[in-house]
């Protein structure tokens, strides 16, 4: 059953954002999109610092806003908390009056509310450090108290905006594990903006795609993955993608005909992960039945791998070994043959 039940339509001059978004009681939805897509004013529109053009926002049966009939409801009579990027604590609050704050605005008593806090606290290990301002708090330490904060309300929608990019790489990995398990016990609804593609693999049930201003694609993480349908997305799972027209297991792709292992008719996708692309010095023979000529226009570390990007007449990304880059003497500029075995590419229909 639908818990959060949205039609986000919002107006900023040349800008429109218009996507249905919906979540279930206990799920966790990751909302990813290129840096314009219209994630913040989503995330801005549910917890009502933007008002929506058109459109509505339901949760739990309830109207939040519907502009037709003017309803709006203001952020603090939302039953929705947020954690913010950059956290936004109370700096002349300790953690412990900052997790109050929320239980302090619905009613509580200043004892009530502060028993409270100290079990959010408690519950996110932090019960030692409730009398610490937040700059005398880690990065870490500061993103577990602004949850706490927003989870005291007892919100039906969590919101959370970018909330471990502050973080350093080694405090990142612990605190994702730790929200994570926090999330797991969370009986609302919860929508997770994000560029980060391991946050929302990792943090969500299910991934909503936003690309100006519109969702281009949703599904679980298997989903998406497996069938990508716009560059960005295939970017972000790693894949190289195109699309074009295809005939049996052709598929015409601006005047290159790929052969995949997949047959199809009509509009199609085809997709294959860089590291099934090989690279030689002269056109190859044998196996691969995809090979073009291609130039290298940029080298990059990728893991333990280099990353190579190529253009030609198909622009494409492949991986190679740091051995066989020296072997083969890849530099920017180069000349090399692009080779793709069939069986290494999936084709799917692309509508």
């Amino acid at each position: 059953m639908t818990y959060l039940d949205a039609h986000l339509v919002v107006e900023r001059g040349s800008f429109r954002l218009d996507a249905r978004l919906g979540i279930a009681a206990g799920e966790v939805v990751a909302l990813l999109g290129p840096n314009g897509a219209g994630k913040t004013t989503a995330l801005r529109a549910l917890a009502g610092l933007a008002a929506l053009t058109d459109g509505h926002i339901a949760l739990d049966g309830r109207d939040l806003d519907r502009p037709e009939t003017r309803l709006w409801t203001p952020p603090e009579n939302r039953p929705i908390g947020v954690v913010f990027q950059d956290y936004l604590l109370f700096p002349h609050l300790s953690a412990l009056d900052n997790v109050a704050f929320g239980p302090r605005r619905h009613g509580r008593d200043r004892r009530a509310a502060r028993v409270e806090a100290l079990a959010w606290l408690d519950r996110v290990g932090l019960a030692d450090h409730a009398r610490r301002k937040p700059r005398q708090l880690s990065g870490g330490q500061a993103q577990r108290v602004a949850l706490a904060r927003a989870l005291a309300v007892q919100p039906r929608l969590l919101l959370l905006d970018e909330p471990l990019a502050a973080l350093d790489a080694g405090t990142r990995a612990d605190t994702r594990a730790e929200l994570q398990r926090h999330l797991t016990d969370h009986p609302g609804a919860t929508l997770l903006v994000t560029h980060d593609p391991l946050d929302a693999l990792v943090l969500a049930d299910r991934l909503v795609i936003l690309e100006g201003g519109a969702v281009v694609q949703e599904g679980d993480a298997a989903e998406i993955t497996a069938r990508p349908r716009t560059e960005y997305v295939a970017r972000l799972v790693g894949l190289n993608l195109y699309r074009g027209r295809a005939d049996g297991h052709a598929v015409d792709v601006g005047g290159v005909a790929l052969t995949t292992a997949d047959a199809l008719q009509g509009e199609a996708f085809v997709a294959f992960p860089p590291a099934a692309v090989a690279l030689h010095p002269a056109r190859p023979d044998g196996s691969p039945r995809n090979a073009w000529p291609a130039t290298i226009a940029g080298i990059q570390r990728h893991g333990d791998n280099l990353r190579i990007q190529l253009t030609g007449a198909l622009s494409v990304a492949a991986d190679v070994t740091p051995a066989a880059a020296a072997h083969l003497q890849l530099t920017p500029g180069r000349e090399v043959w692009v080779a793709v075995k069939a069986a290494e590419t999936r084709a799917y229909p692309a509508s």
